[in-house]
């Protein structure tokens, strides 16, 4: 590490769901350093799998939250071992794994604030007593730190809920009601309630566990909770994070009372006033500035999100897709003026306090482009490319739908075909179907992005990534289908990536500073494919084909809307 001495950077964290990762940028945006700590693999005494403990009941599942620390411990060992220069950190942002939440116990702060240089963070904040191995099964869905424990403790519960949990059905429905229903609740927090949601998880506490409920002084995301380890105090909550709650007014960035009320009392204290992403929250706290020599004027800008942290580092603009084509599709999409409706969720902007973020995933993505492959196409890539150049675009008016498990946008299961003529049929010649599957993939995309206030803008590109983003064929339909150039970004790591680049955006007076001039170094994401002349007149007419179809589909399979 010697070489990089003098070096001046930013940290981008990220805490996902398996794993503790860092990246050091420096200031011409290159990636000199990075490492990683696997829980399952690291850390084996926490007895995780993926991370997480899933309950008998199948429904919740949690993380320890000293686990969390125990990585950081590792990593900055491992950091300071390799000689790298912390005296060059100029601030520090992170990523959390969204809709998880830590719950600090009264006392928590003091600990936090007097923490010895001499001592782990995890020694600090675990309880007096030797930690015992939590196994995956046979703990009460809350568990609760033992009486005896109360010394030292620093959590309320030592096993936190995280996005993987649904265990708390009951408690969505009470939110819904409470607001005037799914689509009141949407409009207001930018997503209908969700079992992952913070706020319904907190209800379920408050409701299953009132006395540890009591005993929290403040309620953290992973994200403000990473963010607090580094400040030596507590972190707020970002706007971005903070709107995957059910509990953020998204258009004016305040709690809402009625979701508040509804969840638990006296919750605005424990959440504290929510702010900007790209705040300075503070200068890194005098702990580490001792153990490891970080500078004492190293800054910390708020935490957030994993998948606002993505938008970061795909470096987004405005009018900008971004298109994960993996086992499941996500699109990330840049609002300006957002929708908010049933389906997706609505963000505040990570990089833009004006603008929003728009996130949709469809579970039908590689998983169902793989199986058709291999039903039609020999297993073969090549041999799926060669139906796509072989047939034309529109497909000659033939529309599929396919859906081998029950699709999220929109919720439907099975495979549908239609003929030029809107008669339902059994089968299409080989190409045909190719074709059908992934037109009809990227129709339901750009009408499901529609829906939630996206619109085409002539500077508008689509930015994808996953597996299936290396096949040219297959971007060539997205590019015609959406009438914009799709192009190809490395992006791994862009979670940790982007939280380095809006370490940078905060330093830079975060607000008064766009991002893009903030990111403007770094590598350019590549043309991979441009509209087919025409294209756009073909699409038109068929777009509302296929939204009527889906329509008459859900019609079918659910019956007529209430």
């Amino acid at each position: 590490m010697a070489e990089h001495a003098g070096r001046r950077c930013c940290l981008g964290w990220d805490f996902s769901t398996q794993q503790v990762k860092v990246v050091a940028v420096d200031a011409e945006l290159n990636v000199f350093y990075e490492d990683s700590v696997h829980f399952d693999r690291d850390l084996l005494e926490f007895g995780t799998q993926g991370g997480v403990h899933v309950h008998e009941d199948g429904l919740t599942v949690t993380s320890p939250v000293l686990m969390w620390v125990q990585a950081l411990d590792i990593i900055l060992e491992k950091m300071k071992a390799s000689g790298f220069d912390f005296s060059q950190v100029l601030a520090l942002s992170g990523a959390g794994q969204q809709h998880g939440s830590v719950y600090w116990k009264a006392g928590a702060s003091q600990v936090l604030a007097s923490l010895s240089p001499d001592l782990l963070l995890h020694e600090q904040l675990q309880p007096s007593r030797t930690l015992l191995r939590v196994p995956p099964s046979g703990i009460s869905p809350w568990d609760v730190m033992p009486p005896g424990d109360a010394g030292k403790a620093c959590f309320s519960i030592s096993d936190c809920p995280v996005w993987m949990d649904s265990s708390t059905t009951a408690q969505c429905r009470q939110l819904e009601a409470t607001v005037g229903g799914a689509q009141a609740l949407s409009c207001l927090t930018g997503s209908r309630a969700y079992e992952r949601f913070t706020g319904n998880q907190i209800a379920k506490l408050y409701q299953q566990n009132p006395e540890a409920y009591s005993h929290t002084e403040r309620i953290s995301l992973v994200s403000s909770f990473a963010a607090s380890l580094f400040l030596g105090s507590h972190s707020p909550i970002d706007y971005s994070d903070g709107s995957g709650m059910n509990l953020l007014r998204i258009q004016d960035k305040v709690w809402s009372q009625a979701c508040l009320g509804a969840c638990a009392p006296h919750l605005e204290e424990k959440l504290g006033l929510p702010v900007p992403s790209c705040s300075v929250v503070g200068a890194i706290s005098s702990y580490f500035v001792q153990r490891y020599g970080f500078p004492p004027g190293c800054k910390v800008v708020a935490f957030t999100g994993d998948n606002p942290a993505s938008l970061a580092g795909m470096r987004l603009e405005e009018g900008d897709i971004a298109v994960s084509l993996g086992t499941s599709d996500t699109l990330f999409l840049w609002l300006q003026e957002p929708t908010p409706t049933l389906e997706g969720h609505i963000f505040c902007n990570p990089v833009d306090p004006q603008h929003y973020m728009a996130l949709l995933c469809f579970k039908n993505g590689s998983l169902m482009r793989e199986k058709i492959r291999d039903e039609l196409a020999s297993s073969s890539w090549s041999e799926f490319s060669k139906a796509l150049q072989s047939t034309e675009m529109g497909n000659c008016g033939n529309l599929g739908f396919y859906f081998d498990v029950m699709e999220i946008t929109p919720e439907i299961i099975g495979r549908h075909r239609f003929s030029a003529e809107n008669h339902e049929v059994s089968a299409f010649p080989w190409d045909v179907e190719i074709r059908a599957l992934i037109e009809g993939q990227f129709m339901a995309k750009k009408i499901h992005a529609e829906g939630l206030g996206y619109r085409v803008m002539p500077k508008t590109k689509i930015l994808a990534t996953g597996g299936a983003s290396h096949n040219r064929d297959i971007l060539q339909v997205l590019a015609d289908v959406f009438g914009t150039p799709v192009y190809v970004i490395d992006t791994a790591n862009s979670a940790c990536v982007g939280s380095a680049y809006r370490a940078f955006h905060g330093l830079a007076a975060g607000t008064d500073v766009p991002f893009s001039e903030v990111v403007k170094l770094a590598p350019n994401p590549r043309l991979a494919a441009a509209p087919t002349p025409g294209a756009s007149q073909v699409y038109e007419a068929l777009l509302q084909r296929y939204a009527i179809l889906e329509q008459r589909i859900l019609t079918q399979t659910r019956g007529p809307p209430e």
